[in-house]
């Protein structure tokens, strides 16, 4: 597991990367945006993958690993985003987004670790089609929880699901590397 840490971290510092320089061309823009409309941009670049996927073709020049980065972006900003909520400033200073930015890695990580560990890395066999199609899946039930106003009978919240989209990105990411290296 030493190794996947480590993979899960060098994916993570990738995304921190854009995430910063990006912070530092636009500042906090992304606060102006509800959640459901981070849910859609999350949904944007998960369907875009999946018709890639599907017609072995693209004709944008955007990558598929751009699109898996700006998943896990978009998945910590909807996280930041739930826990500020509508009050307050649309502009943050960058070292408080970059502190909010780490906490819910560290969160995710934890939960990737706890999983890992439960589920013997079996990510590791599974398919990339596979991870996008999960992560459609946990966009559509976080629509219906948005769509129900957050209440739910028995399923976790939408930070779980965002939680777990996240680390299916992650995943992807790895195993494109890992293809690249081969």
């Amino acid at each position: 597991m030493r190794d996947s840490l480590h993979q899960y971290d060098t994916v993570i510092q990738a995304c921190k990367e854009v995430f910063i320089k990006k912070t530092k061309d636009y500042g906090t823009a992304w606060r102006i945006l509800r959640l459901p409309s981070l849910t859609d941009q999350i949904f944007i670049k998960a369907s875009r993958i999946r018709s890639i996927e599907e017609k072995s073709a693209q004709k944008v020049g955007d990558s598929v690993e751009g699109e898996y980065i700006g998943i896990i972006n978009y998945c910590l900003i909807a996280m930041m985003q739930e826990s500020l909520g509508d009050d307050g400033d649309l502009e943050l200073p960058l070292d408080e987004a970059e502190r909010m930015y780490d906490g819910y890695v560290r969160r995710t990580r934890s939960l990737f670790e706890a999983k890992n560990h439960d589920y013997d890395e079996i990510w590791r066999e599974m398919r990339i089609s596979s991870y996008t199609d999960l992560i459609l899946m946990k966009i559509l039930r976080i629509k219906q929880i948005e769509d129900n106003l957050g209440k739910t009978l028995i399923s976790e919240g939408v930070a779980a699901n965002y939680m777990d989209i996240m680390n299916y990105a992650v995943f992807a990411l790895i195993k494109l590397s890992e293809k690249q290296e081969a």
